[in-house]
């Protein structure tokens, strides 16, 4: 496998002897996390939080990389850690789970999914990702948020909570080169892979959310160290809505409470 030159962008906060790992979801940063992390440090002070731009987002628009290499790019610049990755973020860190568990001590995958299983599905869902990326670049990225957050899957997000701004920060070029390389419909499906990872893992999905409650509930059932927190009053993006209520849930998994 050839990685990209361009190392992947982060911002660490906090000094200490355990580290997390933070991925954010598509057309995102890495300040995605911010208000998470503010509520994270209190319970967890002996800890350095890294957080890091994904390929074609924020300080590593630059880089495209698929999958695999994602997972490599992270692992190289966040190293033993437990890792956290919310939509496109948790299917990075899923690759890494399998492919570098020596390096990831936990994972706490928040919407994420193991791949679409059907061939047929997959390359539909390809087709319809590449003529996203095409009116990305042929919309501009401002045009693109709007519709982006136009979505259901995001109706529950107040102003404060979709951060129009910072992802309006992102480029066309990186968020369509995003989609056509690191898209769902690119990923091999690694459902067939889940019993094998024995990593501490925490499953995080809104309750709302129906189809990725679904999808982390046969998660948790093959993943043979998981456990599955459905969060009340929450969507797709249940760390954004809910805060507080994961905050406290990843606290409790990371200290083994």
């Amino acid at each position: 496998m050839t990685l990209p030159q361009t190392p992947l962008s982060i911002i660490t906060i906090g000094r200490g002897s355990k580290r997390v790992v933070c991925l954010h979801g598509f057309s995102q940063t890495k300040e995605s996390w911010l208000t998470l992390i503010d509520l994270l440090s209190p319970g967890l002070p002996d800890t350095e939080f890294v957080l890091v731009d994904l390929p074609g987002h924020g300080g590593s628009g630059a880089t495209i990389a698929d999958l695999p290499q994602t997972a490599e790019l992270l692992v190289s610049v966040g190293g033993k850690a437990t890792y956290i990755g919310y939509s496109l973020g948790a299917r990075v860190v899923l690759h890494a789970a399998l492919s570098r568990p020596d390096a990831v001590e936990s994972c706490v995958f928040i919407s994420g999914t193991p791949g679409i299983e059907s061939e047929v599905e997959r390359a539909q869902r390809r087709a319809s990702d590449a003529v996203l990326a095409d009116r990305i670049e042929a919309i501009g990225v401002e045009a693109f948020i709007d519709e982006w957050l136009a979505q259901p899957l995001f109706a529950s997000l107040t102003p404060e909570q979709a951060r129009r701004e910072e992802r309006c920060s992102n480029t066309s070029h990186g968020l369509a080169a995003s989609l056509r390389t690191a898209g769902t419909g690119t990923q091999q499906p690694l459902w067939n892979q889940l019993a094998k990872c024995l990593i501490p893992t925490l499953l995080i999905v809104g309750e709302r959310d129906d189809k990725f409650r679904s999808i982390a509930a046969r998660m948790n059932q093959m993943l043979p160290n998981s456990r599955l927190a459905i969060i009340p009053a929450a969507g797709h993006s249940a760390h954004l809505e809910q805060s507080a209520s994961v905050a406290q849930t990843v606290t409790q998994f990371l200290l083994g409470t």
